[in-house]
């Protein structure tokens, strides 16, 4: 195993993403399986891929994630913010194009609680007059 390594978290909904960015050739592992195993969506797969696609460094490294929590959407969303963390910490230089593409924030939008006397979170019961 590498020496050089920079290890990230990223978050997403409930997902929980360890990233570990180690120099290599571009292989992305998640849960040790490959990327295209892995995920079935190739926008989930264009979505993990992002800040690499956005640093230019798509070839440079590889990528080897454990992810738990959530769906495919917020794992693949915990990944990116993940690697974006990691590819800072790699080279601080990365930073404001990651800055301004969004992909260093924490998105923080959740599934709202569900309230008593409604039937979901918002969704009231059906109304009738009589």
């Amino acid at each position: 195993m590498s020496k050089i390594q920079f290890m990230a978290t990223g978050r997403r909904k409930e997902s929980v993403a360890r990233v570990r960015l180690i120099p290599g050739s571009g292989q992305v592992v998640i849960n040790g399986k490959e990327m295209d195993r892995y995920f079935g969506l190739d926008t989930l797969k264009l979505i993990v891929r992002q800040p690499l696609t956005a640093t230019e460094t798509v070839d440079r490294y590889d990528i080897i994630a454990r992810v738990h929590g959530g769906g495919f959407s917020g794992q693949a969303g915990a990944i990116r913010h993940g690697i974006a963390r990691a590819l800072v910490l790699a080279d601080p230089g990365y930073r404001a194009v990651l800055k301004r593409l969004g992909y260093l924030t924490r998105d923080s939008r959740m599934k709202e609680r569900k309230k008593y006397g409604l039937k979901k979170a918002r969704r009231a019961p059906q109304f009738s007059k009589r």
